[in-house]
């Protein structure tokens, strides 16, 4: 379990340096020193995992198996890569005097604590150590989306702090739910959070109380997931915080919540022995992604856009989760991965783009191609993969999810070809004009460092040819960790 904590030290570090830090020059090259060690570390760690299977510390405080390993290393992958890229865009930033040194010093410092409370929730075995740890991430959250302190971010960040403290709230009484039904079990006792265990002794669980705190996990998990009706502070969040907040929050918070919600399924699955807990994501998966999928097009702001992108594709993973079986399962934590790479580097760069125009409306942002190539043409890649276009890694997930929706409910598999036709109506609609149009004489190119962008991207595009050996063995064991089964 060294590589376990070492991964949460190396954070916690992190974060206190950069907290006293943060407003030097170099304060951009030590938070990604600390990410790359992270990621160092994430990469022992999965070995391990890979080699030995499931590790549980003595404790049993932390546990790590083929399910949370590999997002773990996702997390890691895309905290060091989004870093790289923060560095010039926000020194960028507090040239043209929306940031301050302090402000700047308080942003990498919630960095760190951000990424040190996405590991605590992936890596704790104790499902109410779990809820405090996304507690903090809420908590960093609000304070980067509020960083420029205009009043438009300070509203975002109040009604994202508000929604999401309510549906953390609605998701502390499930938990407290899913104690009260362990405690009813002889020999529990303090052990009634503990997540192997409630999974081990499932079958013992009242049934009935489980239903109920499943709903409110759900619901409340569900509002970090961004699915609807939840969903209002996800836009405004993306819209008036930094971007590079917006590539994490979108390629990792929104994981770590549907990681939550699929924890406590599967010991729900186990009690219940129904697939009761499969049809309220289902419900609320298709709900979420047909409603982003229409809202798509009434969107003028490129960060809002992207970010109704985000929900649409939460909305499939949830759906596809919910589906059950091996194979919506291995779909499921196939989009997960691809959708996180794809939309992080995709907020990158349009982070680059609204820097060069100098605004983030759509009908203002043209001939980006022409300003800054680099740019140009990673903002029609990703938006390319995002989309679904062959061979990226999301149409092979999105086509995985489609087969195991027409094996198991085919009556709904023309609602999802109709929102993935329309989603990619509503993206290609403002991407022409923005990328190929004609550029004011005022645009000009700034600083970029595309190569984590493009890194990305490569990765997406390998994962929709070929998906390596390791990786895809990893993909198996949490399919048969999660559904029983294996997908082929």
């Amino acid at each position: 379990m060294i590589p376990v904590y070492l991964i949460l030290l190396i954070s916690l570090v992190g974060m206190g340096v950069l907290g006293v830090l943060g407003n030097q020059q170099w304060a951009s090259k030590i938070n990604v020193w600390f990410n790359a060690a992270t990621l160092i570390v994430s990469f022992i760690l999965a070995l391990v995992v890979l080699e030995q299977g499931p590790v549980l510390s003595e404790d049993k405080l932390f546990y790590i198996d083929a399910f949370n390993v590999y997002l773990i290393a996702l997390t890691a992958l895309v905290g060091l890569t989004t870093s790289i890229f923060s560095g010039p865009y926000m020194e960028n930033e507090r040239r043209h005097g929306r940031l301050t040194g302090r402000r700047l010093q308080l942003y990498y410092a919630m960095y760190q604590g951000f990424m040190l409370a996405m590991f605590l929730v992936l890596t704790t075995n104790n499902m109410g150590f779990m809820w405090v740890a996304m507690e903090g991430a809420t908590l960093a959250t609000v304070l980067l989306v509020s960083l420029y302190r205009t009043p438009e971010s300070v509203e975002a960040a109040w009604k994202y702090f508000i929604l999401c403290g309510v549906g953390i709230a609605l998701a502390l009484f499930g938990t407290i739910l899913l104690f009260i039904a362990a405690e009813q079990v002889q020999g529990l006792g303090s052990d009634g959070l503990t997540w192997t265990i409630l999974f081990e002794r499932a079958s013992e669980l009242d049934p009935a109380v489980l239903k109920i705190a499943f709903v409110f996990l759900l619901v409340g998990y569900g509002t970090k997931i961004g699915l609807v009706p939840m969903h209002s502070w996800l836009p405004d969040a993306h819209s008036e915080g930094p971007t590079p907040m917006s590539a994490i929050l979108s390629g990792l918070l929104l994981n770590d919540a549907l990681y939550a919600v699929v924890r406590s399924k599967m010991i729900i699955d186990k009690s219940l022995g129904t697939d009761e807990a499969g049809i309220l994501m289902m419900g609320f998966g298709l709900l979420s992604f047909l409603v982003a999928v229409l809202l798509l097009h009434r969107q003028r702001d490129i960060k809002r856009l992207f970010s109704y992108s985000s929900i649409e594709h939460m909305g499939m993973m949830t759906f596809a989760f919910g589906i059950g079986g091996s194979l919506a399962t291995f779909a499921a934590l196939l989009h997960m991965t691809v959708h996180s790479l794809t939309k992080s580097a995709i907020f990158v760069t349009v982070g680059h783009a609204t820097q060069i125009a100098k605004t983030q409306r759509m009908q203002k942002i043209r001939g980006i191609i022409s300003t800054q190539p680099g740019v140009g043409w990673a903002l029609v890649i990703g938006t390319l993969a995002i989309a679904g276009f062959p061979p990226f890694g999301v149409f092979v997930s999105e086509f995985l999810v489609l087969v195991a929706t027409m094996k198991n409910y085919p009556w709904l598999t023309l609602p999802l070809l109709f929102g993935i036709g329309v989603a990619f109506a509503g993206l290609f609609r403002n991407l022409h004009p923005m990328v190929y149009g004609t550029a004011p004489k005022d645009q000009q190119a700034v600083e970029a460092n595309m190569i984590p962008v493009y890194l990305h991207l490569v990765l997406v595009l390998w994962l929709g040819l070929a998906i390596p050996g390791a990786l895809s063995g990893w993909f198996v064991q949490a399919t048969q960790l999660i559904s029983g089964g294996v997908p082929f």
